[in-house]
């Protein structure tokens, strides 16, 4: 029985999973969660880091102590854009910043005074958004910022814990494509753009794929936990790339979704995708696994519905997910829309009035009840998801007649109907721990215990169920879409 160790960091917690292989199926077991919560120090938001990296040493004690020593790998995916920054002796300079800083307003406009939108995304692929490595380099360059300033390694934040663990500097192919630097045909530095822009390109690490090993744990963290030199693995260490690697698709064509707080619907092209409809519909080419790219518009996902809870609960309303999606069920339909993706739904805080105002400027019925707020978002995500639906297929020039919904929102029984009404077409949802098992299928490619990616796909199967919807209601989804797009259409 081969043993593998999987860490798959989110924007609000963290796991260790531990992999357990048998040649044909993967059973999993949680060895260890924990919080990752940002800290706001003088307006700005950060990431703190060393406590992720002190729960990531945790997880590995755990396994020593439970009699796990014999560990075959580890692999380390999470969220992208993000970074730290180490001068010339290694030493980290500060808490990495969050990419929901306010310290990158106005820099999609201010890069463009330096080099035109269309010629950043002609290079890179990658849709236009706020929190990108990008803006946030920009910004700390336009700023003249001292930390830049004595910058010797950038590092992404799996990169940057898979230096800790090993002393070893390197970027993950899938992790480093989030960044919107990369050349998206070369797989490498977009140099003469970022010359043009006044990034430092001496930062900058070498380019690794997934599926190399990256190093082994130092000999100073092994004695300290107990482990043994452990191979660390670069799998695809951008959390949606692992979780892509786990869609447990047999078929050629189907589209997926990537469930969380944020959504990324998409398919796995042969090759980057940039035309007239890809830039003026703000799709992203990322890098996958196996030199695949990630076709995919990113939603805002369940982080609205995320944050309603929260108000809520800092109100004494608490309550489960399980409770507000009954309450919502019996909420009357299509009551109002809103667009997840509005600017005003990005940052956190005061969710729920911010949801009332959109209805509310946009004409509509203001939802007053937590029922019919939930309503709301859950029945504006599924018709966002098929408004990218068709945009891709209208770029694809196909159709795309299955959907595979994997990571936690497979939980949210409510949003995989109503997304199956919406598109028309049978969704299958499954696994829930889809970064997790990517990042082990990733690390038994790597290891050559399975042959490739699609032979990785049918341990999936084999190991996890999975669910089926149908659509229903079809006509009364259709007539809900053209409202939603109309709502849509007067907000731009």
């Amino acid at each position: 029985m081969l043993k593998l160790l999987a860490f798959d960091y989110g924007a609000s917690s963290g796991r260790g999973i531990l992999g357990k292989f048998d040649g044909s199926r993967l059973e999993i077991e949680e060895v260890h969660r924990f919080a990752n919560e940002p800290v706001t120090v003088n307006g700005h938001l950060y990431w703190d880091i060393l406590r992720l990296y002190h729960e990531l040493k945790q997880g590995i004690h755990k396994c020593t102590v439970n009699g796990h020593k014999d560990i075959g790998s580890i692999g380390i995916d999470t969220w992208g854009v993000d970074f730290g920054l180490l001068d010339s002796e290694g030493n980290l300079l500060g808490n990495p910043f969050h990419y929901r800083d306010i310290r990158t307003e106005g820099m999609i406009g201010e890069a463009a005074k330096l080099v035109s939108k269309r010629s950043i995304y002609e290079e890179t692929g990658i849709a236009f958004q706020k929190f990108n490595t990008l803006y946030q380099l920009l910004s700390m360059s336009l700023r003249g910022s001292p930390l830049l300033e004595k910058a010797s390694t950038m590092l992404f934040i799996p990169d940057l814990l898979n230096y800790f663990l090993t002393g070893e500097k390197a970027s993950e192919y899938t992790i480093a494509s989030t960044a919107q630097m990369l050349d998206s045909r070369k797989g490498q530095w977009a140099g003469d753009m970022l010359k043009k822009l006044g990034i430092p390109q001496g930062i900058l690490a070498n380019i690794i794929k997934p599926g190399a090993q990256l190093g082994k744990l130092s000999t100073m963290v092994s004695t300290e936990l107990g482990m043994g030199r452990v191979p660390v693995m670069a799998v695809a260490e951008h959390d949606t790339g692992s979780a892509v690697v786990s869609v447990p698709a047999s078929q050629d064509r189907y589209a997926y979704i990537s469930s969380g707080t944020w959504s990324l619907l998409g398919v796995e092209a042969a090759a980057p995708v940039i035309n007239d409809d890809t830039y003026r519909l703000n799709y992203t080419n990322e890098g996958g696994f196996n030199n695949s790219i990630r076709l995919l518009k990113n939603i805002m996902g369940l982080w609205i519905y995320q944050e309603c809870k929260r108000a809520w609960d800092k109100e004494g309303e608490s309550t489960s997910f399980d409770q507000l999606e009954q309450e919502a069920s019996k909420s009357t339909a299509f009551l109002s829309f809103i667009d997840p993706d509005d600017d005003m739904f990005y940052n956190p805080g005061g969710m729920p009035g911010k949801i009332r105002e959109y209805c509310s400027k946009t004409g509509q019925r203001v939802p007053e009840t937590r029922a019919e707020i939930v309503r709301c978002i859950m029945e504006s995500l599924a018709l966002k998801y098929k408004m990218a639906l068709y945009g891709l297929e209208n770029i694809l020039g196909y159709t795309l007649p299955v959907l595979h919904i994997v990571g936690g929102g497979c939980k949210n029984v409510m949003l995989s109907q109503f997304t199956a009404n919406a598109i028309d077409r049978p969704v299958i949802t499954g696994p829930t721990e889809a970064t997790a098992v990517g990042n082990l299928v990733a690390q038994l490619v790597a290891l050559g215990e399975v042959g490739s990616l699609a032979e990785g796909r049918e341990v999936v199967r084999n190991s996890f169920p999975c669910r089926a919807y149908a659509p229903a209601d079809v006509r009364q989804w259709d007539e809900a879409y053209g409202r939603f797009i109309s709502i849509i259409d007067k907000q731009y």
